[in-house]
C-alpha cells in the first residue's frame, strides 16, 4: 500500500533549480505547486489579493496602533492588485510594504524615547477600551502618541496593582511603587521592540505565509528551521539540548525538567526552577524578555542550531551561563505511556497518545509499535478494559494511524481518500487479527485533530469504542511537505487530499461528534477548524463499503448511564458554571476602565479572583486511584528521572474529570456485560 503521511513524503521531480532569491520567485514556486496539487486551489485573482492584504497587515500589526491611517490608506492602492503583481512577476510591492512598516517602527521607538521624558501623570480622567475586534487605525501621529501614552498608564496601574492584595497598603506606598512599574513598564515596551523588527527576508517569510493560508489554513511556508521545529512535534526522538521549558504565570522562562545523558545533565549546574535568561547563538544574544519567542523556539526546537551559550538565574539569585551542545534523544514528553486505574473490583488500562509520531527526521519509534508495547503490559496486569487518550493530540503520520486502527478492528476498510482529481482510494486494515478486543473509550478534545480524528472516526464507525470528551478540531485533511528549490532551505506544506468515514461522511470543519459530551474548562475558547476563514467546507461522498460494526448493547446501556451521571453531576455543573463566568470575558469587549489606580485595582482583583477560581478547579483531584502497571513498576524502580515524569504524569491523570469519567463507563460495562 502507498505510504501516507500528514507529513514528510518529498517529490525530486518537483525540484526547482537554485537561483536568485527574491520573493517573486518564491511566490511563483509556490503558486505552481498549488495550482496543480492542492486538494481545491483557487485562482489567484482579486478575492486573493484582498485577503493576502487584510492578513498581511493584520500579521504586522495585530492591534493597528502601528501604522497610521494615511499610511493605510497609501497602501490601499495595492489591495486588489496582489494578484496582477504575483502573475506578472513584479513584487516591487512588498519592498514598499517593508519600507512602510520598517517606519512605523522607528516612529514607535522615538515615541517611547519622548514619552518617557515628557511629565507622565499617574491618574487620568480617561478611560482605556479593550475589543474582540482590531480597533481603527489612528489618525495622525499624535494620536497614535496618545494612544500609547494611555496604555503605558494602564499598564503602570496594573503592575502596581498587581503587587498586593491590600489597596491601603499600596496607596501608602503608591508613588515609589508606581515609579518603578513605570521604569519597568517602559523597560518591558523597549524591549520587546526588537521582537517587532524583521529582516526583509524575515518580513518576506511572514507574506509567503499569508499566501499559502488564502488556500486552507494547513498549507503553509517553511523555512529550514521552520520545518525542522515542526517535525519535532511529530517525532519520538529529537535533536535536544536536554531541557524543557516553559513559561510562567510571570512571563518567565523556567527549567521545567533536564534529559538525564543531555548536554544540560552532564553540566551539574542546571536545576528544576532556574531562570533562563538570554540564549546566545554564534555572535548573536536573544534577551528571553525581549527577543521574539518564535526565534526563542527556533533555537530549541530546530536541528539548524546545534551549540548555544544559555544564561540562567538560580532562585538565589546567582546569574550563570553553560554552553550546550545538541545531541538525539528521547522526547519522553511526547511519547506513549500507559498505567493501570483501579475502580471497585476492576483493573482499566490507560493509554496517554501525544501525538501520532513516526520516524521522522531523528525518530527511531513508532506509535502504533509504542501502543503494542503498553497494550502488552497492561494484558499483562489482566485489565477490564483500555481507554485510549486522544486530548490535545494533533495528529502526525496518517501511516501511523492506518496501523493503529488496525490494532483493535479485525481487517476491512477505515476511510476513504480523495484527491484534486476525484480519485478515491479506500484506506483499508490490511492485516487479520487484533491484538485487544475489550472494552475501549477514547477520549477527544477539541485539539484533537488529522490523524487523532482519522482513528476515532475508525473506532466509532465500527462501534469498537465509546468516544467521550469534546467535539474535535474538525481537520480532515493531509499535508505533504515540499521543497521549493535544490538548497533545501524553503519549503510548502500542502494540502492534498481529504478523507472521509467509510460512511461517506466527513468531520471536516465540523468535528467528530462524542458519543458522550463532557464539560470542559474553555472548552468554547479552543480554536477549531471552522474559526478559520479559510478551511475547507464539509462535504459527503457517495460510498458503498462493507464492513462489520460490532452490535455491542452493552456500550449503549453504557452511553446512557454516563449521560445520566453527568446530568447529575456536580463536577460537571462546577464546570459549567464556571465557563459560563469565563466566556464573556472571551465572548465581549470588556467593560472600559478608567485610568485610576482605584478602577484599574478593582478590575485587576476581580479578574484575578476568577483566575484563582479556575486555577483551583484546574488542579483539583478526583478520587482515581492510579498504579504503574508492573512492567514499568520493575523496569523503572531504579530511574529517578522516569520516576519524576511520573509523579507529574499521575497528577495529571487525577486531575482530569473525563478520565474520572472513562473509568465510570469501563466499570458499567464489566457490570453490564451477561
Amino acid at each position: 500500500m502507498k505510504k501516507l503521511f500528514y507529513i514528510g513524503i518529498l517529490f525530486p521531480s518537483l525540484l526547482f533549480s537554485q537561483t536568485e532569491k527574491n520573493p517573486c520567485e518564491t511566490l511563483s514556486k509556490l503558486n505552481t505547486l498549488i495550482q496543480e496539487n492542492h486538494y481545491k486551489p483557487k485562482p489567484v485573482d482579486d478575492s486573493l489579493s484582498v485577503y493576502v492584504f487584510k492578513t498581511f497587515l493584520s500579521r504586522l500589526d495585530e492591534e493597528n496602533r502601528l501604522f497610521i491611517d494615511p499610511e493605510i490608506k497609501a497602501l490601499k492602492k495595492h489591495e486588489y492588485k496582489i494578484d496582477d503583481y504575483i502573475n506578472s512577476g513584479n513584487c516591487d510591492f512588498l519592498h514598499e510594504f517593508y519600507v512602510a512598516y520598517t517606519k512605523t517602527i522607528t516612529r514607535y521607538v522615538t515615541m517611547l524615547s519622548a514619552i518617557e521624558k515628557e511629565p507622565f501623570p499617574l491618574s487620568s480622567t480617561e478611560k482605556v477600551v479593550f475589543s474582540k475586534k482590531a480597533f481603527p487605525y489612528a489618525k495622525d501621529e499624535n494620536e497614535v502618541k496618545h494612544l500609547y501614552k494611555k496604555r503605558i498608564l494602564f499598564n503602570t496601574l496594573r503592575e502596581v496593582a498587581e503587587l498586593s492584595t491590600n489597596k491601603d497598603s499600596l496607596i501608602t506606598h503608591f508613588d515609589k511603587l508606581a515609579a518603578e512599574s513605570k521604569a519597568k513598564i517602559f523597560d518591558k515596551y523597549k524591549c520587546k521592540i526588537e521582537s517587532y523588527q524583521y529582516t526583509e527576508a524575515e518580513f518576506q517569510a511572514i507574506f509567503f505565509s499569508v499566501f499559502c493560508s488564502y488556500f486552507d489554513p494547513h498549507t503553509e511556508y517553511f523555512s529550514a528551521n521552520e520545518k525542522s521545529s515542526f517535525y519535532s512535534t511529530v517525532s519520538s526522538d529529537n535533536m535536544t539540548f536536554g531541557l524543557y521549558v516553559s513559561m510562567t504565570e510571570k512571563d518567565e522562562m523556567t527549567v521545567d525538567d533536564i534529559i538525564p545523558g543531555s548536554s544540560a545533565y552532564f553540566t551539574e549546574k542546571i536545576d528544576k526552577g532556574d531562570q533562563l535568561l538570554k540564549i546566545k547563538y554564534n555572535k548573536e544574544q536573544y534577551d528571553i524578555d525581549c527577543a521574539s519567542m518564535k526565534k526563542i523556539d527556533e533555537i530549541i526546537s530546530s536541528n539548524e542550531y546545534k551549540t548555544a551559550d544559555f544564561t540562567f538565574r538560580k532562585k538565589s539569585g546567582e546569574i550563570y551561563t553553560v554552553s550546550l551542545v545538541k545531541k538525539i534523544m528521547k522526547d519522553y514528553q511526547n511519547n506513549v505511556f500507559s498505567f493501570k486505574i483501579k475502580k471497585d473490583n476492576g483493573t482499566f488500562g490507560y493509554i496517554r497518545i501525544p501525538s501520532f509520531y513516526s520516524t521522522f527526521e531523528n525518530g527511531k519509534s513508532n506509535v502504533s509499535n509504542d501502543v503494542s508495547k503498553e497494550i502488552y503490559k497492561l494484558q499483562e496486569d489482566n485489565v477490564d478494559g483500555i481507554i485510549i487518550d486522544l486530548e490535545n493530540d494533533g495528529g502526525g503520520s496518517m501511516e501511523e494511524a492506518i496501523q493503529l486502527s488496525g490494532l483493535f478492528i479485525d481487517v476491512g476498510p477505515l476511510a476513504v481518500m480523495n484527491n484534486n482529481k476525484n480519485k478515491k482510494q479506500v484506506l483499508k486494515d490490511m492485516n487479520r487479527g487484533t491484538i485487544y478486543n475489550g472494552p475501549m473509550v477514547v477520549m477527544i478534545n477539541g485539539f484533537s485533530a488529522s490523524a487523532s480524528e482519522f482513528f476515532t472516526n475508525a473506532m466509532q464507525d465500527y462501534n469498537r469504542a465509546i468516544v467521550i470528551g469534546n467535539k474535535s478540531l474538525g481537520k480532515a485533511t493531509m499535508q505533504r511537505i515540499f521543497p521549493l528549490n535544490e538548497s533545501n532551505d524553503e519549503f510548502v506544506k500542502l494540502t492534498l487530499e481529504k478523507f472521509y468515514r467509510i460512511t461517506g461522511k466527513s468531520n471536516q470543519y465540523i468535528g467528530i461528534t462524542p458519543d458522550v459530551e463532557i464539560p470542559l474548562l474553555f472548552d468554547k475558547q479552543m480554536p477549531r477548524e471552522d474559526s478559520n476563514e479559510t478551511a475547507l467546507k464539509n462535504d459527503e461522498i457517495g460510498v458503498n463499503l462493507k464492513y462489520n460494526r460490532l452490535p455491542n448493547e452493552t456500550y449503549a446501556g453504557a452511553i446512557a448511564l454516563s449521560k445520566k451521571r453527568i446530568e447529575d453531576s456536580k463536577e460537571a455543573e462546577d464546570i459549567l458554571a464556571l465557563n459560563a463566568k469565563v466566556n464573556p470575558f472571551y465572548d465581549n469587549d470588556l467593560p472600559p476602565i478608567t485610568l485610576q489606580f482605584d478602577a484599574v485595582f478593582n478590575d485587576v482583583n476581580k479578574i484575578n479572583a476568577l483566575w484563582k477560581t479556575i486555577k483551583s478547579a484546574a488542579e483539583k483531584e478526583y478520587p482515581i486511584a492510579v498504579e504503574q502497571n508492573s512492567v514499568d513498576d520493575e523496569y523503572q524502580k531504579y530511574d529517578d528521572y522516569l520516576k519524576s515524569c511520573n509523579t507529574e504524569r499521575i497528577k495529571g491523570i487525577k486531575q482530569n474529570y473525563h478520565i474520572l469519567e472513562a473509568v465510570n463507563i469501563l466499570s458499567d460495562i464489566k457490570q453490564l456485560k451477561p
